[in-house]
């Protein structure tokens, strides 16, 4: 019995070191920054400056299908597995075109041009100019799945019709949180505004 209590109280120390070392790493993070220009009683209207995305299409359909390979191809890239080995600062958040196929997109750290950014090893990933935008967006805790995806996508929806904003069929998941986060996990549904 004491060793296993020995076991578990390594394993909570191990835990808590983890989610501390998680919300420390945070606010040493660049984040994809906004203007709100006005909020509602469920979302908010934002508007976003152009900003450069390194970004990766997958042919899978999907959060649940494309989250963990598409977070791979580009988190290799930013680590390292380009043309000369070079680390590029990770940003927040992970960002998903919600589209018939999937785009998986990190955010270029703003000191940085797209002449600058080493060349790819993976032939699939690409360099994207976001241009500016006015978006509205909703924002839902824990873990992101298909399924709270699409109930909160709705929910934008139902919202905007009921305050008759028009919106166009670009939607956007945005994940903030390192997958080994446990608490305060911050998701967003974004849709560009017409």
């Amino acid at each position: 019995m004491k060793i296993l209590l020995i076991i578990l109280g390594v394993i909570l120390i191990g835990f808590i070191a983890i989610q501390l070392f998680a919300l420390y790493s945070q606010r040493n993070i660049e984040v994809y920054s906004y203007i709100v220009n006005k909020k509602y009683e469920s979302f908010e209207i934002r508007s976003y400056e152009a900003t450069l995305f390194t970004s990766v299409k997958l042919s899978t359909k999907g959060y649940k299908n494309a989250s963990s390979k598409g977070f791979s191809i580009l988190a290799g890239y930013i680590f390292g597995n380009n043309e000369r080995n070079e680390k590029i600062a990770m940003t927040s958040p992970v960002a998903m075109k919600l589209e018939d196929s999937i785009t998986m997109m990190f955010m270029v750290p703003q000191k940085l041009k797209k002449e600058m950014l080493p060349k790819p090893n993976e032939s699939n990933i690409e360099f994207k100019n976001e241009p500016s935008k006015t978006v509205a967006a909703i924002n839902f805790k824990g873990w992101a799945s298909d399924t709270k995806i699409e109930k909160f996508k709705q929910e934008l929806k139902s919202a905007l019709d009921s305050e008759n904003i028009s919106y166009s069929n670009r939607f956007y998941f945005l994940g903030y949180n390192a997958p080994y986060e446990v608490f305060n996990r911050k998701n967003e549904i974004i849709v560009e505004l017409q």
